[in-house]
């Protein structure tokens, strides 16, 4: 089957299985690997990227089901001079450990502030359960969320 849809900006037409998860699609087809395998049942939340805005768990969803539509991952962020503000954060306030769960959390963070851009603690709590992490206590990635709002809010003042 033929599917079309564009990823981080750019337009893709590709043939591909019915059964072929858009997790599977990018890491496989595309080369986008900061989009994580984990539990390939929804669960862990490390293959969540964004379609059409809102977080979605790439192993759940069927590349043919995102068919015209806009699908972000972690590689979608940042530019060429430096990353995003969440990306930035997470650096500076120690939240990537391992580093496996952090692209999806970093996902999931950009859709609450899309929607959010002033959240609460309670709320950032609550956007980040379905990501789970070992390595950490969350504190440092909720501090680093915060941050991140306040320096995006900050730019945006600024501008």
């Amino acid at each position: 089957m033929r599917i079309e849809l564009r990823v981080n900006g750019d337009m893709y037409r590709r043939e591909v299985e019915p059964d072929l998860t858009l997790l599977s699609f990018l890491r496989d087809v595309l080369g986008l690997t900061g989009t994580k395998w984990g539990c390939l049942t929804g669960d862990c939340g490390a293959c969540t990227v964004l379609l059409d805005g809102e977080p979605v768990v790439a192993c759940l969803q069927l590349a043919c089901q995102v068919q015209d539509r806009e699908v972000t991952t972690i590689e979608g962020l940042g530019t060429e001079e430096g990353l995003d503000e969440v990306q930035a954060a997470f650096v500076s306030n120690g939240a990537a450990q391992c580093g496996f769960c952090t692209p999806g959390m970093i996902m999931s963070v950009e859709a609450l502030l899309g929607s959010n851009p002033s959240p609460s603690e309670a709320q950032v709590r609550e956007s980040l359960s379905g990501n789970l992490c070992r390595c950490t206590g969350y504190n440092k990635i909720v501090d680093a969320v915060l941050q991140a709002a306040q320096d995006r809010q900050m730019a945006n003042d600024g501008s």
